[in-house]
C-alpha cells in the first residue's frame, strides 16, 4: 500500500532537521518512492512510501515527530486511481 506523508516544521530549524536526516535511514521494509523538501511553505518535507507493514511507518514517523507535525495518508497513483475510477463508472 502506498502512504504519503506530509511534514510541517514544529519546533525545529531547518538545521535541525538536515543534520537529523544526514544520518537517519529508512526502516528497512519501507519502499521509498519519493522525497521531496519544497522550499517557501510550511510544509518541510513530502514523502511517498510503500509498505504493507503499518510498524514500520509508525517507527520511522516517531522518529520525527518532536521535530515536525506529521500527516500520514493512503494514497494511489493516477494511473491507478482511473483505474479504480473507471471501474466505479461500470
Amino acid at each position: 500500500m502506498l502512504f504519503m506523508s506530509i511534514c510541517k516544521e514544529k519546533n525545529s530549524t531547518a538545521k535541525e532537521r538536515i543534520a537529523r536526516r544526514a544520518k537517519w535511514q529508512y526502516p528497512p521494509g519501507l519502499k521509498v518512492l519519493a522525497e521531496y523538501w519544497p522550499q517557501g511553505s510550511d510544509i518541510v518535507v513530502i514523502n511517498v512510501v510503500e509498505s504493507d507493514n503499518v510498524g514500520l511507518l509508525m517507527a520511522a514517523l516517531s522518529d520525527w515527530d518532536d521535530l515536525m507535525q506529521i500527516t500520514v495518508v493512503p494514497a494511489v497513483t493516477a494511473e491507478d486511481g482511473l483505474k479504480l475510477a473507471a471501474n466505479m463508472l461500470k
